[in-house]
């Protein structure tokens, strides 16, 4: 079976079972907190676990190494929508140690997407543009280096209130163990 139809079929269930009421919450988080942190699947559970986080706590976004790339792209949009308009009060940036981004070199990326079937005058025309597919690919060297770059992006961004407290943990995604890189405080 296609794991559409899969997810589908389950959803039915759920929902015929009332299964979704143990969840409902509102669109304010508790904890009046926003998170950034790695798409990661070892995060997926283990995250919320590891720091005591029910559902409707936190505003959760997740993207590859919990990178902020651009001061006004989407994920500082979000944060920025979580604290204004969301009543979050804090941020934390959580990354977490053997990270896919971590030493993430953009040449074998390039190598599947030609694989795949982007063209290399496609690539040719993106960096024509002004758009460094290399640089826009690259990962990181250092897991807490890139948590302070993180937070400082957040913390410096021209839109964000000073007195919005902005952490920098990096987890540990077999144990669960949260070490501190910055505290906003």
């Amino acid at each position: 079976m296609e794991m559409l139809n899969e997810i589908l079929e389950y959803n039915k269930t759920f929902v015929d079972k009332r299964e979704y009421e143990k969840y409902q919450t509102t669109k304010f988080p508790n904890k009046k907190m926003v998170i950034l942190t790695c798409m990661d699947t070892r995060l997926l559970e283990l995250l919320p676990k590891a720091m005591n986080l029910s559902n409707g706590d936190v505003k959760l976004i997740k993207n590859a190494g919990a990178l902020i790339a651009h001061p006004f792209g989407s994920i500082m949009r979000s944060i920025l929508v979580a604290v204004y308009q969301l009543q979050a009060e804090e941020v934390m940036v959580i990354g977490h140690h053997d990270c896919g981004m971590s030493g993430m070199k953009p040449e074998p990326v390039i190598e599947s997407m030609k694989e795949r079937g982007v063209a290399q005058e496609t690539l040719d025309q993106l960096n024509y543009s002004g758009i460094n597919i290399n640089q826009w690919l690259h990962g990181f060297d250092n897991v807490t280096d890139s948590v302070k770059h993180s937070v400082d992006m957040i913390k410096n961004h021209p839109l964000m209130p000073n007195d919005v407290p902005v952490h920098g943990l990096v987890i540990n995604p077999e144990t669960g163990k949260l070490d501190l890189v910055v505290n906003g405080y």
